[in-house]
């Protein structure tokens, strides 16, 4: 017996990986590129087994308005920096919070399993078991968004103290923990601002470190770096919080 089709919805490194691992199930998968109608594609395949959406972070809002109507209970997420408040009018989706990484012309590298929540969680973890990734469920929606703020507080503390010091995560921690950490507790402020609630900073701190040492080479200063230390500075202007080492770096990287 066949299996139920999935939509994946961008087709980028990330958005392959996940195709695959679901190919690798026996499901059919649909890609979705800027080309297509996806109201079309609804017409035709109106009861996917899931709708996968693997666009970028600042893609995601876009794609979400767009999403057909009947696609909107089927919804899978994965993006970077997202939280709670930007899928809460979606009904039941299910949210992973991607800790592997896939660069063009390399395979995934693993930094810890992927945590991940929501009616497809299995789904998920079953299509990247086939690739060797590890995968697992969260209880409920509260720990769902723990575990994306130690997302948020791993990509923003690298990336934005790599503006200052470059390097790998490793001779941040080792070299500059004290700039780490007062990058980490600003960008912590500013999580718990945009979610409303307080998170146990020393298990945050402790997750990053974690990850860490799941893959110590990892490079701080990504290509995103500058555009998210803008996105937490306006974060920290709404919410009239005080990060003055984030203004400081901003300041550092300003053009003279």
């Amino acid at each position: 017996m066949s299996k139920a089709p999935v939509v994946v919805i961008g087709i980028g490194e990330m958005g392959s990986v996940f195709a695959r691992g679901l190919l690798r199930l026996g499901h059919p998968v649909y890609p979705v590129t800027r080309d297509t109608d996806m109201s079309r594609l609804a017409d035709e395949l109106p009861a996917p087994e899931m709708v996968l959406v693997a666009v970028g972070e600042t893609a995601l809002h876009p794609v979400l308005e767009a999403i057909p109507e009947a696609w909107r209970d089927r919804l899978a997420l994965l993006q970077n920096e997202l939280l709670p408040a930007d899928y809460a009018d979606l009904p039941g989706p299910t949210v992973i919070s991607v800790w592997f990484e896939k660069k063009k012309g390399q395979d995934v590298k693993v930094l810890i399993p992927s945590p991940v929540f929501g009616p497809r969680s299995r789904l998920l973890i079953d299509a990247l078991a086939t690739l060797d990734i590890p995968a697992r469920e969260v209880p409920d929606d509260q720990a769902m968004a723990f575990e994306l703020v130690l997302k948020n507080v791993y990509i923003l503390t690298t990336n934005i103290a790599g503006l200052r010091v470059g390097g790998t995560v490793d001779e941040l921690w080792r070299d500059h923990e004290a700039l780490a950490r007062a990058v980490a507790n600003e960008v912590i402020d500013i999580q718990e601002g945009l979610t409303g609630r307080s998170y146990d900073r020393d298990a945050l701190i402790g997750g990053m470190l974690e990850a860490f040492n799941g893959d110590p080479e990892h490079r701080c200063m990504g290509r995103s770096a500058h555009a998210r230390l803008q996105r937490a500075l306006a974060h920290a202007d709404r919410l009239r919080l005080d990060v003055p080492t984030l203004r400081e770096i901003a300041r550092a990287q300003a053009p003279s």
